[in-house]
């Protein structure tokens, strides 16, 4: 990703280099899975939520339905990590330029390795902040499969109703 190019449109151009169609939904700045499931209409479980995390000495993104919550023992037993940790913010920040909550879910575009939890294949289309609080992106979820070849796992559990 070049420094003179906002994270979104890096998405729209790995996106229509690639020829995938898709939608932009621009909308009041969402902070949170749920304010972005409705500003959106659409379900929680179709939001695609980017996390970046250490996972023993180097950083990875995770991607799963935003109804759901990373299951770090999961991820230790399947993928053999030792150790994982949310990255801070400030790591969030060097890493994406972006502040949680606007990462959209194409680890490529910031070096990192993607693991995207197989539950998200229940939706045919996924929804995403685009490097920015106040635009969306829809797309079909086989068209993401074939962009960003994320590594496919179980390793997200239901977010136990707040």
């Amino acid at each position: 990703m070049n420094a003179e190019s906002s994270v979104f449109d890096c998405v729209c151009q790995l996106l229509d280099a690639r020829g995938v169609v898709y939608d932009i939904l621009r909308h009041v700045p969402v902070y949170t899975s749920q304010e972005a499931a409705a500003v959106r209409g659409t379900s929680l479980a179709s939001g695609a939520k980017a996390l970046i995390c250490k996972a023993d000495e180097r950083f990875v993104m995770f991607v799963m339905p935003a109804d759901r919550k990373l299951d770090s023992k999961q991820v230790r037993k399947a993928f053999g990590v030792k150790s994982l940790r949310f990255a801070t913010r400030e790591e969030v920040l060097e890493r994406t330029r972006l502040a949680p909550g606007a990462i959209p879910p194409f680890g490529q575009l910031f070096e990192l390795p993607t693991y995207c939890d197989e539950q998200l294949a229940n939706q045919p289309r996924i929804n995403f902040n685009a490097g920015d609080h106040s635009a969306s992106v829809s797309m079909a979820y086989a068209d993401y499969l074939l962009v960003e070849r994320p590594t496919l796992g179980t390793f997200a559990v239901l977010e136990a109703p707040g």
